[in-house]
């Protein structure tokens, strides 16, 4: 066993003993926290002390898992000596980390009991609990799912902002699947000028990022307000084509100055019975928009239907949708009651949060 030579270097006012090793190739320094001063390791600025009658044997323990550390002590340790920088240590050499803490001999320092000394530490590793070492692993916790995920649906700006500008487009004639209509409009505005196709965009924007929110994928039959149609028979294509579980046409009425109230336009029998499939859910789905929009404080059109529901046959959007759909129109924009608020965003937001509402309902499974 190569032998060496340590400087101690006590700090006793930190409460931190440091060992250094020097001289290669045997060079690493230790720091221990001892509980109180040996009686017979007095501090002071430097000790020169040979380690060699504390080292004898051949069995090793590990020093921080790394170097060995051949020992044999009546000193008892009472710390784990840390590495502070060590540098490469020959095989076999010698590294001397016993600190002596519990006393380099008998007796305890003054005004320290015996008994106030800690327990010697075992020269051996605790063994780790079994239960520790089979704990199972806490497995992530799962989202839960939203509540229209993996629902598609289509939402139906009615008109478009660019409508005012291409009469002749928007004015062609289309199959409406019961006859013809021109292929779209302008909509209707208020007095003050305020234009439906601006309302029903909003409203549509709005809640196409609820939608979105609650896990739909959601499809727009516009992208902007600024274009032209797209026209009726395309409208209806586009929910189709989709395999839409449900689609809303979203609108606002140019009624009578003297009603007021929404609206929600729902598909009739036709003659070619090419819509008879989406009636009875189409009915269902304005039922459920019916409760949301009247809990938001709406309430039933005075002038058109009956309890809030209108049957129509002569729109496209609806003869010529193949699954459910209806046409909400919110208000009436040439009643000033009902008109004022809908400039104002906070009742476009709350629209749209009923609408979410009632599309919840009704996609909810039964």
């Amino acid at each position: 066993m190569t032998r060496s030579r340590s400087t101690i270097s006590p700090v006793w006012a930190s409460g931190k003993t440091t060992i250094a090793f020097g001289g290669p190739p045997n060079h690493a320094a230790v720091s221990a926290s001892p509980t109180y001063s040996p009686a017979r390791c007095e501090p002071s600025s430097s000790i020169t002390h040979t380690c060699s009658p504390f080292l004898k044997g051949p069995s090793p323990i590990s020093l921080i898992g790394s170097n060995i550390l051949p020992w044999r002590s009546r000193a008892t340790l009472v710390g784990v000596a840390t590495v502070i920088k060590p540098s490469r240590l020959a095989p076999g050499a010698a590294v001397c980390a016993l600190v002596c803490l519990a006393g380099c001999g008998a007796g305890a320092p003054a005004g320290i009991p015996a008994t106030d000394r800690p327990a010697p530490v075992a020269s051996s590793p605790a063994p780790v609990p079994a239960s520790s070492a089979t704990a199972p692993v806490p497995r992530a916790a799962v989202a839960p799912e939203q509540p229209l995920s993996g629902r598609v649906i289509t939402i139906d700006p009615g008109h478009n902002g660019g409508n005012f500008t291409h009469p002749e487009e928007i004015g062609r004639l289309v199959n409406d699947g019961n006859g013809e209509k021109e292929c779209d409009t302008t909509g209707t505005a208020a007095p003050d000028g305020y234009r439906e196709a601006d309302f029903n965009w909003s409203v549509g924007v709005r809640l196409r990022a609820l939608l979105l929110a609650a896990g739909a994928r959601v499809v727009m039959t516009r992208e902007d307000n600024t274009g032209v149609g797209p026209c009726i028979t395309e409208r209806a294509a586009i929910g189709n084509r989709a395999h839409s579980n449900a689609a809303i046409s979203i609108h606002a009425d140019g009624g009578p100055v003297d009603g007021s109230g929404f609206a929600i336009l729902i598909p009739g029998a036709i003659p070619s019975r090419a819509n008879q499939s989406i009636i009875a859910p189409s009915r269902d789905l304005a039922l459920a928009l019916r409760t949301s929009l009247e809990r938001f404080g709406l309430h039933p059109s005075t002038y058109d239907g009956v309890d809030g529901l209108a049957v129509r046959t002569d729109l496209g959007g609806l003869n010529l949708s193949r699954v459910p759909k209806v046409f909400v129109e919110v208000a009436n924009m040439q009643n000033a009651a009902d008109e004022a608020p809908m400039e104002r965003p906070a009742y476009r937001e709350g629209v749209a949060r009923a609408l979410l509402a009632g599309l919840e309902r009704f996609l909810a499974p039964h």
